[in-house]
């Protein structure tokens, strides 16, 4: 079956991840920015128990 022939599919997949993740991807990730951090306090909500009727 030549399907089952690793020999020239192997070889291309290889040559193009790497040519992706060496190549490609940092320039993408230029281009990219994260959200710059924000100074926001961040309170805890109060919360009260639940009551339970039976109880």
């Amino acid at each position: 079956m030549p399907q089952l022939n690793p020999n020239p599919w192997l070889f291309i997949m290889l040559i193009s991840w790497l040519t992706f993740s060496m190549i490609i991807q940092p320039k993408i990730l230029t281009f990219v920015s994260a959200n710059p951090p924000s100074n926001k306090v961040y309170s805890t909500p109060k919360t009260t128990p639940w009551t339970w009727p039976w109880t």
